[in-house]
């Protein structure tokens, strides 16, 4: 019979020890790990309340937080063209708790607007999931002696600089729509920058502004007949207005002035993350509530993978970069 030494007794309980302790931390990190989304999420918007994206932001948050388990918190950051919103993102942990709901302007347009920028939107973001392609229209107020584009034209030839049209700030996708307009059609028409499609909208229905290209929040002001459409600066004609032409069709042929609107992460984000948001955000936009409303102000939703609204975002790109340059549009 073999009889343990005394000091091999407590290298046992010390080894049984180390193995509860083990087991203690191994417990705690098994529960630090908590699978995602263990919080709420937030979703930055780059513009001020009552624009498109923020109406779309608010209709997705909903049925994405639901399918989540967790809220999803609609935060509106504006300013810059919608570079404060987009830092705010690009700077925070890509741990699939903050993200960013942003028309493309911040990536296919802002690049070539601004030669000095506190971060790389093409390099510290990446696209999540597109929402929707959104539509331009081209609105004039009620009493202005123009009802086509033809006639709307011809005022601004009359009295170049007169006119004035509003966006939701420089650099804006309606901006550079009326751009390309303007150039198209060899007229002088002064700008009036706001802080958000909304507000510019407020000041062409009080008559400040003489037109400007909504980017359909203003719809329900044109049925019901306190804004005058003219013309859809999509290629092809709108479904809600289908008697209504094209810019192109008006003649100034390959008027394209639609965006892209859609979500976005700091850059790192780990792909299961991005995949399931990929797949719920894809979902709520399919859901007749969101895709009807989408609709309803001009918009077509789009489901797409990450992979294939990074490539309508390049492409987007190219085609403004073509306008900006033409126009020497700089904001910096």
């Amino acid at each position: 019979m073999r009889i343990a030494e005394p000091n091999e007794g407590e290298e046992e309980e010390k080894m049984r020890k180390l193995a509860a302790l083990c087991t203690l931390l191994l417990a705690a990190a098994t529960a630090g790990a908590q699978p995602w989304p263990a919080k709420p999420i937030r979703l930055i918007v780059n513009f001020p309340p009552g624009g498109a994206a923020d109406q779309i932001a608010r209709l997705v948050a909903p049925p994405v937080g639901e399918a989540l388990g967790q809220p999803v918190v609609v935060e509106n950051r504006p300013g810059a063209n919608g570079n404060i919103g987009a830092e705010a993102v690009a700077k925070s942990p890509p741990d699939g708790y903050t993200l960013l709901m942003s028309s493309g302007g911040a990536f296919s347009v802002n690049p070539h607007l601004y030669t000095k920028l506190p971060f790389d939107p093409l390099k510290d973001l990446e696209p999540i999931a597109a929402a929707a392609r959104i539509s331009v229209f081209l609105v004039v107020k009620p009493d202005l002696p123009a009802k086509s584009v033809d006639e709307l034209v011809a005022l601004a030839r009359a009295s170049p600089g007169k006119l004035t049209y509003g966006s939701p700030g420089s650099g804006s996708s309606p901006h550079i729509a009326t751009a390309m307009f303007a150039r198209a059609a060899g007229v002088q028409v002064t700008h009036i920058p706001y802080k958000g499609a909304a507000p510019a909208l407020t000041d062409l229905l009080g008559g400040q502004l003489d037109f400007m290209f909504d980017p359909g929040i203003g719809l329900g002001q044109v049925r019901a007949g306190k804004l005058r459409l003219l013309a859809v600066g999509s290629p092809k004609r709108s479904p809600l207005f289908p008697d209504v032409p094209t810019v192109a069709e008006t003649g100034m042929v390959g008027f394209d002035a639609d965006s892209w609107f859609g979500f976005y992460a700091p850059a790192g984000l780990p792909a299961e993350i991005a995949a399931r948001l990929n797949r719920e955000l894809n979902r709520a936009l399919q859901t007749p509530a969101v895709r009807d409303r989408i609709l309803a102000i001009g918009g077509e939703p789009v489901a797409l993978t990450a992979a294939e609204f990074a490539e309508v975002q390049r492409k987007d790109r190219e085609r403004f970069g073509v306008v900006i340059r033409a126009a020497g549009i700089r904001l910096d």
